[in-house]
């Protein structure tokens, strides 16, 4: 099974246990994650972004200070800005956070339900669900010459023809080493593999 397979498989089991909506970030670093992934409601999704609440939201601070699992109720992190309130106003009314990894690679994933607390069993189960994502979208830690190569010239702004030509390759070969960079940096595009190179300090 692809990684692409597997992460959808995992995603499809937790859409199950999360009837109102989820979102994992996967590896934050730099305060961005390498990948993420949500299911709430698009009206949530517009009120938590248009109010910033990202730099205010007691999941994240409870995420980067512990790892584990937690129903939001009982998180234990002060909501000065009701968050959590205004989330129950848009149908996220119970819901379980989890953590995992290092700090400096941290996942952070929060679920829903709008109708009961979810049940330590379901806990457990979306727990595991996120670890295995964690674990299946760590970043490398190094990439092929080759690679390396092929994501230079692409970086420095030549088209495919001048770089296979300036690595002595062709064409085709060119594209082999990008798609083979992009599937590794889990990138969709090679301007996103480039940046992830960079970020990772792979190139």
């Amino acid at each position: 099974m692809s990684i692409k397979a597997g992460i959808d498989l995992e995603l499809r089991k937790l859409g199950l246990l999360s009837p109102a909506g989820y979102y994992v970030g996967l590896h934050i670093r730099f305060a961005a994650p390498l990948l993420d992934y949500q299911t709430y409601p698009q009206e949530w999704k517009d009120r938590y972004t248009e109010q910033a609440y990202a730099l205010r939201d007691p999941l994240l601070a409870w995420g980067f200070g512990v790892t584990g699992s937690a129903r939001w109720s009982e998180l234990g992190i002060p909501d000065p800005f009701g968050i959590l309130e205004d989330a129950a106003r848009h149908g996220l009314s119970f819901g379980v956070a989890v953590s995992c990894g290092e700090i400096k690679s941290r996942t952070i994933a929060g679920c829903a339900r709008s109708d009961r607390e979810f049940t330590d069993d379901e806990i457990s189960s979306i727990h595991d669900i996120v670890l295995r994502l964690h674990d299946t979208t760590e970043p490398p830690d190094s990439l092929t010459k080759a690679q390396i190569e092929a994501l230079s010239c692409i970086a420095a702004g030549d088209r495919h023809t001048a770089a296979a030509a300036k690595l002595g390759i062709s064409e085709s070969a060119l594209k082999a080493r990008l798609t083979a960079a992009r599937q590794k940096l889990m990138a969709r595009t090679t301007a996103e593999a480039i940046q992830r190179a960079k970020d990772y300090r792979l190139m």
